[in-house]
């Protein structure tokens, strides 16, 4: 179909919807994997079911683990045909934050249940292979579209330059030239090109203009975290991933919680912000893709039993409706995670948003719906999804993924030879391996004493902080405790000890570095393919996509927008052994 006949497809379409079929496409929120006819067990929130017919959304966020390909793919059609039964003019869209990886995060990702298991982004910006990257989206393209998801919530491509940052584990790293070479692999695999198509699951860029640079490294999902700052003048190196982005086609944009400090901007959340979303983004970058709100700006919600603020920085003042028409007039075209449907109407009838205005907004969003396809292919095959979702052949290219980003950062020299690899048939004392999978390669002992080699798991440290929803975020220091120090120096001190670290974000490591055999960087990986390196099965290719600082006082110290600014660190950015 020509762009002509698109457009005039859209037009079409638009003059056949009445206006509260229009606001309801200004909306997307959460839709919880399960009874689309019961309230949301997360939020709180109205069934699905009553968001479809009373307030006539239809964009969805899936909320919730997903434990076999075929129960996702019936409550997908189960939606699509709510929606046809309320009349609707158009098709469902269903979105959803990355479900391929380790990362157990109700409001970030999920872990990847019934999905083929890959790697976290740090773990693909380890390899730093674009074809890797373009390999794993086109396999999550499959995997989603089997399913019926065909918005990805997704790629996050801030760059990470602040080390204490709970949100690291979903980029590429702290560089800028590593994270503008990837960016582009990641969308074009999961838009299948870079233009939107029936096979395509369209991409929502996140979070713009850099959600990085977070004052002492705190989240703007909290009111503590809601400045963004910029104390080496950074901001331009933090825009460079979002201009490689749009060049190649990534079709949505979310801008982040944060309000910018000390820049040129207005000091109000990105969300909210004219200068950011009209005059950077549309008018000087050319995106003239969806712009969609990060979760939650406009009403309070209720997580995990809690009742949240709105994430309205800047604005707090503001009326939910007051809100609603500040964002419209920054520019955004959807407001993600909200349902206020009846406030955007009363200020339609009062004359305060005008229905040109919301016009213009709909008219990307039935675009897109039309470019994937969705008007003739909503409802999806069950038994292909079971198929296609977690085959055999997609978990393989997943583990062989795992493996290719494992990060050596010490290997001692031990009775001669280096501790790894690992020789098969030895006695090991391990902590937080499968002992069925162990098993194969190993002797295993209950006791360092009576171990040839102990391999304990861990991972980067964290601040244990308020409860529910906010534990979620690991945030703080980077320091190891006392306790855990001295337990683990106390087990290498009776056996060559090989540490691996979960390296969502950065550890303090120094403690170990002297005293370890080995120390061993993953961004998400399984016992399998973990002993399949150790053991020498598998030669990894890993290098940091960050920096390991040397303590916390060189983190407190170094400037939050830049990259590479810690003191001395104790491992640079690169750094990666072979074994």
């Amino acid at each position: 179909m020509s762009e002509q006949q698109l457009n005039q497809q859209v037009e079409s379409i638009l003059a056949s919807m009445t206006i509260e079929d229009k606001v309801g496409q200004l909306f997307q929120d959460m839709a919880f994997l399960g009874d689309p006819t019961k309230p949301n067990p997360f939020s709180g929130a109205e069934s699905v079911e009553s968001m479809i017919r009373n307030r006539r959304i239809s964009h969805f966020n899936a909320l919730g683990p997903s434990t076999s390909a075929e129960e996702f793919a019936s409550w997908q059609n189960q939606i699509q045909e709510i929606a046809k039964d309320a009349g609707f003019k158009v098709p469902v869209t269903i979105s959803t934050d990355p479900r391929h990886a380790f990362t157990d995060n109700m409001g970030t990702a999920f872990k990847a249940g019934a999905f083929s298991e890959w790697p976290e982004s740090l773990g693909l910006a380890a390899v730093g292979d674009p074809e890797l990257v373009r390999e794993f989206a086109d396999t999550a393209r499959r995997e989603y579209l089997a399913v019926g998801l065909r918005a990805a919530l997704h790629p996050q491509i801030d760059l990470a330059t602040e080390p204490r940052w709970s949100r690291a584990s979903g980029t590429f790293g702290e560089s800028m030239e590593l994270t503008c070479k990837l960016a582009p692999a990641y969308i074009q695999g999961f838009q299948n090109g870079s233009e939107l198509g029936p096979e395509s699951v369209s991409t929502m860029t996140k979070h713009f203009p850099g959600g990085g640079p977070q004052k002492d490294g705190e989240d703007p999902h909290f009111e503590w975290g809601k400045e963004q700052i910029y104390p080496g003048g950074m901001w331009d190196l933090h825009l460079e991933p979002f201009k490689a982005a749009i060049a190649a086609g990534t079709a949505q944009m979310m801008p982040y919680y944060g309000q910018p400090i000390g820049t040129e901007y207005e000091e109000v959340a990105f969300g909210f912000n004219k200068g950011v979303v009209t005059n950077l983004l549309r008018d000087e970058l050319g995106f003239e893709g969806v712009v969609c709100t990060d979760w939650g700006l406009i009403t309070e919600h209720m997580i995990m039993g809690q009742m949240w603020p709105a994430r309205a920085w800047g604005v707090e003042h503001l009326t939910p409706k007051e809100r609603l028409v500040k964002a419209l007039n920054a520019g955004v075209d959807q407001f993600g995670g909200e349902n206020c449907t009846e406030l955007m109407l009363e200020l339609v009838a009062e004359g305060l948003v005008t229905e040109e205005r919301i016009d213009s907004s709909v008219r990307r969003l039935i675009l897109q719906k039309l470019q994937l396809g969705l008007f003739e292919n909503a409802i999806v095959d069950v038994a292909k999804a079971k198929e296609i979702v977690g085959s055999p052949e997609n978990r393989a290219a997943g583990l062989t993924a795992q493996k290719r980003a494992v990060t050596v950062l010490t290997n001692q020299v031990v009775d001669g030879s280096p501790v790894l690899p690992l020789t098969t048939g030895i006695k090991v004392y391990a902590e937080g391996l499968d002992p069925e999978v162990l098993a194969k390669y190993a002797t295993i002992v209950d006791s360092p004493d009576s171990a040839d080699v102990a391999i304990v798991r861990t991972r980067a440290p964290f601040e244990q902080r308020g409860k529910g929803f906010e534990m979620l975020f690991p945030s703080g220091s980077l320091d190891f405790s006392a306790a855990e120090i001295e337990r683990i120096i106390g087990i290498a001190a009776k056996v060559p000890t090989i540490l691996d670290v979960y390296l969502d974000r950065p550890a303090i490591l120094t403690p170990f570095v002297d005293s370890v055999a080995a120390i061993i960087g993953n961004f998400g990986i399984s016992s399998t393919a973990l002993l399949e390196v150790l053991f020498g099965k598998f030669k990894p290719e890993g290098k940091l996509p960050f920096e390991i600082p040397r303590s916390m006082a060189a983190v407190e110290a170094s400037r939050e927008d830049v990259p590479f600014d810690t003191e001395n660190p104790v491992f640079r950015f690169g750094h990666g052994l072979s074994i």
